[in-house]
């Protein structure tokens, strides 16, 4: 994945903030308070909702129940010690408020693949793969995460927040990739998991984007 890929990501995230239920008469809310959530990916808004059909279904792989373990085995509630374990309204509030702010940033750490077919909106492509310390644009990524190095050491005072998801609770990759971020030092207290990922937000109906399609 290429480096300016990255960068180009991570300066389009911008949020317009929360609905209240006044302005909207869904009868499928995500909160009784909440009924959407306005963000912007990639430069374009998307608004955040649930899929208003009370009965649609999953019918593509996230339906799936079963898949071989390992390697995709259920993952425990978190991914290291000190580590925060998100469910979709924690997410949702960290969008709103600490991704507007610049503070936090929102991370698919799935492959490439993964992300350009669907992932959550204003979410950046950081791949678990890269994060790694024999990366050479390694630097440069924790960089534009708000660390900065001093001498041989690295500052995370003012690094960013970050939120990591891949597919599921039975996918590792972004486990790993907060696992390989608290080896280069990034406090835990700065690292969110959100452990339901795209099965457990598309199970809910909620909003996703296809970042390789013209919105």
């Amino acid at each position: 994945m290429k480096f300016n890929s990255i960068m180009v990501g991570l300066m389009a995230i911008q949020l317009s903030g929360m609905a209240s239920a006044q302005e909207s008469e869904l009868k499928v809310k995500i909160a009784e308070n909440i009924p959407y959530l306005d963000v912007t990916h990639n430069g374009e808004k998307v608004r955040v909702q649930r899929i208003q059909d009370q009965g649609n279904k999953l019918i593509d792989d996230f339906a799936k129940t079963s898949r071989p373990c390992p390697p995709f085995c259920i993952h425990p509630i978190k991914a290291a010690p000190g580590v925060e374990t998100y469910g979709e309204l924690e997410l949702l509030e960290f969008v709103d408020k600490q991704g507007r702010s610049g503070t936090g940033i929102l991370i698919d750490a799935r492959m490439p693949e993964f992300y350009r077919v669907e992932t959550i909106p204003s979410a950046v492509n950081i791949p678990f793969s890269i994060i790694k310390p024999e990366n050479p644009h390694i630097d440069r990524i924790l960089n534009v995460l708000g660390a900065r190095k001093v001498g041989s050491s690295w500052n995370f005072n003012e690094a960013k927040t970050l939120v990591l998801f891949c597919n599921g609770v039975w996918c590792d990759q972004s486990p790993r990739a907060i696992k390989s971020l608290m080896s280069l030092g990034y406090p835990a207290d700065k690292l969110k998991y959100y452990r339901g990922g795209l099965q457990l937000w598309r199970m809910l109906g909620l909003t996703t984007v296809v970042p390789s399609k013209p919105m």
